[in-house]
């Protein structure tokens, strides 16, 4: 079969084992500048999917589509440098302060412009909302059928899907019609590391702002080379209702946000003898942490 168009969604996250005094501003949105940005650990393993769909289905691109300010063009280059075939920044000051609604609106819009495709892939939630909202939302905006806790694609031809599922009590096996909207577990197998040629490839990757600030002469390779410039979109491009972006269309505002450090009050040390493992189920019963 022909190869299948896929568009990985994916977020340039804070690390949120890092959160500090400083991680929240007065509006009540993350302080990103203060953080480490890091790849969404759970989109890497949505881009591991696309990546062996890629490997199955000769033929088959990959788009990766993150939504974010201009240091956000480094986990399109990571994506690259793993196997993805381009990518778009969505950026713009319109989209600052978006919660899951304005972000889904946003992502939605945006892949209407780039075109028709296959399977639109993402991790099942990022690690700075935990909401687990932007993939379902996207689809609904769409109009797609949707796959969620996704732990393998087993099969996408003949305008099908089939996906394994992990559940809280197990897993199953789904099928639904293509194009589907597919989220991601945590569970499903790691990211491959980076692929030497491609990271010699696409080292000097850049969106055009990223190229406006070089002070390096490699400007003359962008057009030998088209396939270092990352594209920018912009609100606009995307022919975006600004009601529905940034602050303005997130109805949800972040109140308060914590870093819990949880401290052991007391150890015991246990052995694998029948005794220990009894004594220890039995305290868990009693004070409740299972049954």
């Amino acid at each position: 079969m022909a190869g299948l168009r896929i568009i990985v969604l994916a977020k340039q996250v804070p690390d949120t084992r890092n959160v500090g005094k400083d991680a929240m501003k007065a509006d009540g949105t993350v302080n990103r500048a203060v953080l480490p940005a890091i790849f969404n650990p759970e989109d890497l393993n949505a881009l591991e999917q696309a990546l062996r769909l890629k490997d199955k289905y000769p033929g088959t691109i990959i788009t990766l589509l993150t939504m974010g300010p201009g240091r956000a063009a480094e986990i399109i280059r990571e994506a690259l440098y793993r196997g993805a075939d381009n990518g778009y920044l969505l950026t713009d000051r319109a989209f600052a302060g978006s919660d899951t609604l304005a972000t889904s609106y946003a992502l939605s819009m945006a892949i209407k412009s780039i075109g028709t495709c296959d399977l639109i892939i993402c991790g099942r939630q990022a690690i700075d909302g935990d909401t687990a909202q932007v993939g379902p939302q996207v689809a609904e905006k769409l109009n797609l059928a949707q796959i969620t806790y996704a732990e393998e694609i087993l099969h996408a031809e003949n305008k099908k899907v089939t996906v394994k599922r992990r559940l809280d009590r197990g897993i199953e096996v789904v099928e639904g019609s293509i194009p589907a909207v597919i989220t991601v577990n945590s569970s499903a197998p790691e990211c491959r590391p980076r692929n030497a040629k491609l990271t010699m490839k696409f080292k000097h990757a850049k969106t055009i702002t990223e190229r406006q600030e070089l002070t390096d002469d490699y400007i003359a390779i962008y057009n030998i080379r088209p396939y270092l410039n990352i594209k920018e979109i912009s609100a606009a491009e995307i022919n975006a209702d600004s009601k529905w972006l940034g602050l303005t269309g997130s109805p949800t505002k972040v109140k308060k946000i914590e870093n819990v450090v949880f401290q052991a009050k007391e150890s015991k040390a246990l052995t694998a003898s029948d005794m220990d493992i009894d004594w220890l189920m039995k305290d868990l019963i009693i004070n409740h942490t299972i049954g």
